[in-house]
């Protein structure tokens, strides 16, 4: 069978433009640097969080197994927030905040911690803003005090 001119200028478009077509942006977790990545920023955050005298009441009488847990459902949570092929097992973030009385000052710190942590690894602006603007929609299921 033979091609006209048409007919194979057609399929030889297609065949160009089809991978442009498929092409997707990177999701967050990939801009981010992915799994390590975030495991990394998530295990500074959370030393920055554990050593500040504002938190420990948040972190005392925590085994270590207890710890171990919470860093690995914070590096789900972030992994899949951002798009990547984690899946989050933890409680939604009202429940696993309740009682704990988070105010409005204990959030402004954490936030404080969290910049200062991506500032550390030189995580791009662009970047940066998505992760504080993920974050900062949790707020109201947080902070319970004013």
């Amino acid at each position: 069978m033979k091609l006209t001119h048409a007919v194979a200028a057609t399929f030889l478009a297609l065949a160009v433009a089809a991978p442009a077509v498929a092409q997707t942006p990177p999701t967050l977790y990939k801009r981010l640097g992915g799994y390590d990545a975030i495991a990394a920023v998530s295990d500074e955050f959370l030393q920055r969080l554990s050593t500040n005298p504002q938190f420990a009441k948040f972190f005392a009488g925590h085994s270590t197994d207890s710890i171990k847990k919470l860093r690995q459902h914070v590096v789900e949570f972030l992994c899949f927030g951002t798009g990547g092929p984690c899946v989050y097992m933890g409680r939604d973030m009202k429940t696993t905040h309740a009682g704990l009385n988070i105010t409005e000052k204990d959030w402004d710190v954490s936030v404080q911690d969290l910049i200062a942590t991506l500032d550390k690894f030189k995580v791009p602006g662009k970047e940066k803003e998505e992760v504080l603007a993920a974050v900062g929609a949790l707020k109201k299921d947080i902070v319970e005090k004013p």
